[in-house]
């Protein structure tokens, strides 16, 4: 598509700041501002790659707008930040050994995947509970946390949500504060892999700086509406969105015009 100079800044900051909104709220703004890089003309990877420099404020930001409530729950950061850290790594080490290709065809997937544990987040976190995992315990929480880590690092859609559904489950503490340690985590998952995509990988620097913008300001407006607006409807609404983008992802590898 071929959009003229302002439309693409338009879009772009539009694109983020709604991301950044959603990703301090319920996660999943992936969803929104990885199909406008694909919009501008980006291929996948990069701009798989510069999304995710691009929402790295967004999260930092967001982490700010969440302090107040992060003070009591810095025991907890620092004992999973280190398997935040080293699953971050090995994810942007699968992505830039992976061939285009091969990221190309799988990303509708992993969009859908990312749609479904944000529609189903509640009956997972019965189903796990359910099934006698140990809440509140750290060693398990690290594990997933390696586990989300290597994921978010290699695509993000749907990393919040992941996150938030395995502190849900197995951490000692209400939605809110487990939102905040979503973001603080997710800023140290972005931070890890940036620094290897800057040195190493093919960004697109001024559309990345352009989204940071958005990402920014949709964070701190997403950390103060957080109490006010229902989590559930927007997730329905990203859910929606994200099953159409998927939709047209797949129907473009397989030559399908709509």
């Amino acid at each position: 598509m071929h959009l003229g100079t302002l439309d693409r800044v338009l879009l772009l900051l539009f694109a983020a700041g709604g991301a950044g909104f959603v990703n301090s709220i319920a996660g999943g703004g992936t969803m929104i501002s990885y199909p406008a890089l694909l919009l501008v003309g980006h291929s996948p990877v990069v701009a798989n790659i510069t999304n995710s420099l691009a929402s790295l404020p967004g999260y930092l930001s967001g982490t700010y707008g969440y302090r107040r409530l992060l003070v009591e729950q810095r025991r907890d950061l620092r004992n999973v930040a280190p398997f935040a850290i080293l699953g971050a790594i090995l994810g942007t080490i699968i992505l830039l050994t992976t061939p285009s290709s091969v990221f190309k065809g799988i990303v509708p997937f992993l969009i859908i995947m990312a749609c479904l544990l944000l529609a189903y987040q509640g009956r997972l976190s019965d189903i796990l509970e359910g099934m006698g995992f140990d809440k509140g315990g750290m060693r398990t929480l690290s594990i997933l946390v390696f586990i989300s880590s290597i994921y978010g690092s290699y695509f993000g859609a749907g990393l919040g949500i992941i996150l938030l559904s395995t502190l849900t489950i197995f951490h000692h503490s209400d939605i809110q504060r487990n939102n905040a340690l979503k973001i603080s985590i997710s800023s140290i998952i972005a931070t890890t892999g940036d620094i290897i995509y800057l040195i190493v990988a093919h960004v697109a620097i001024l559309d990345g700086l352009l989204m940071s913008i958005g990402f920014i300001v949709g964070g701190l407006l997403g950390a103060k509406a957080a109490m006010k607006i229902p989590a559930d409807l927007l997730r329905r609404a990203i859910v929606i969105f994200g099953f159409i983008v998927a939709a047209i992802l797949l129907a473009q590898n397989l030559h399908i015009k709509l």
